[in-house]
């Protein structure tokens, strides 16, 4: 009786410690201090920081107020991802547009982008139909500027330390095939080395 009894307390305790060492998931600010850091990935906070700091430098450039009828027109080229990582890239972009968007000082064009393909090809098939129709066409005119770009990572070791550096290089091209406006966010995270892994 005295086993069966010890038995089932310990299977309660260990029950109990189990559910203890669980944390259920829990929704945090993107922004705030408990989001995961991870030196092996680009985290959405690095995200953040490098569409915040291209953001505010390129708003403060003043590059987009000098086209002749504003708001600039921009169309997002390639950036390219030299990362060992599969990112999408969108990430960086999407911010960087819809802050611009609303700002009112650019708007971005989704029927154009790199070697003819395009980010909503539904719209480019209506204002194809309009062209084909010969009917009038919504005021269209060729992009102001071009965002392009590029995502570097460096590693470096030293004893069980390690560094994981992310560079986010972007750059505004014109009309004219001049970079207007360019950009750098580097994000360097340290922490101890694993016991397995890199």
């Amino acid at each position: 009786m005295n086993r069966t009894i010890l038995a089932t307390a310990l299977a309660a305790a260990a029950a109990v410690a189990l559910t203890g060492c669980t944390r259920p998931a829990q929704y945090v600010d993107p922004k705030g201090g408990r989001v995961m850091v991870t030196l092996d990935q680009i985290n959405i906070q690095d995200w953040s920081m490098a569409a915040e700091s291209a953001i505010t430098d390129l708003l403060g450039s003043g590059v987009l107020d000098k086209v002749p009828t504003p708001p600039a027109v921009m169309v997002v080229s390639r950036v390219v991802n030299s990362t060992s990582q599969q990112v999408d890239t969108d990430m960086l972009t999407k911010k960087i547009r819809v802050a611009l968007n609303k700002s009112g000082k650019a708007l971005t064009m989704t029927t154009r982008g790199p070697g003819g393909s395009a980010e909503d090809e539904l719209a480019k098939e209506i204002a194809q139909e309009w062209k084909d129709l010969g009917l009038v066409q919504p005021a269209q005119r060729p992009p102001d500027f071009s965002l392009s770009g590029k995502i570097i990572e460096t590693y470096t070791r030293s004893g069980n330390y390690r560094q994981a550096a992310y560079t986010f290089q972007l750059s505004l091209t014109d009309n004219r095939g001049l970079a207007v406006w360019e950009g750098e966010k580097e994000v360097v995270k340290q922490g101890r080395r694993p016991s397995v892994g890199f």
